[in-house]
């Protein structure tokens, strides 16, 4: 049996060519406001499913939140990240939870490098499919539910988007 995906989507994928161009409107603080919320709302479960006592990804989660509320220095929160990478490497015996746990990682590190937003969307959406469908179905599957959980998180960033951003993130998407 082969190795599932690390993640799901292209970036030439159209829900993904839309997120981005979304993405591109807002600033920073935005983007991971929005990461870190999505994050937390919709793949960090998947993970505490699998793993009910390790709070590595919330200890990220919160501290990413709490360094946007100025509450905490950078270097603390890049520690807590590690520690949310290391939960991702070490969950290699679970698809689901080790995508979820990439996703949540990438989420929280969107405090300090935002052209990671796009790592809640790849591993976000193997995260979830993998959670709902396993890992044997059709790449059709995978395709549409990666289609459909990018839509519902680039829903969810309009729904707090800021209209006419004076202060939009600058991103190389391709660097």
């Amino acid at each position: 049996m082969p190795k599932p995906r690390k993640m799901l989507g292209s970036v030439d994928s159209p829900y993904i060519i839309s997120l981005m161009n979304l993405i591109e409107t807002q600033s920073k603080t935005t983007i991971a406001k929005w990461c870190i919320d999505y994050a937390e709302e919709h793949i960090l479960s998947i993970y505490k499913k699998a793993y009910p006592n390790d709070n590595r990804l919330r200890d990220a989660i919160n501290a990413s939140n709490d360094w946007l509320d100025g509450k905490v220095k950078l270097p603390m929160v890049k520690k807590l990240i590690l520690e949310a990478r290391a939960a991702a490497r070490e969950a290699e015996e679970n698809p689901a939870a080790q995508a979820a746990a990439r996703a949540v990682a990438q989420a929280a590190t969107t405090i300090h490098t935002t052209t990671q937003s796009l790592s809640l969307a790849f591993y976000g959406c193997a995260a979830i499919a993998y959670d709902r469908v396993g890992i044997d179905e059709k790449a059709e599957v995978y395709e549409q539910i990666a289609s459909e959980e990018c839509t519902k998180m680039e829903a969810a960033l309009r729904a707090i988007a800021v209209e006419n951003e004076k202060n939009p993130a600058k991103i190389n998407w391709y660097c």
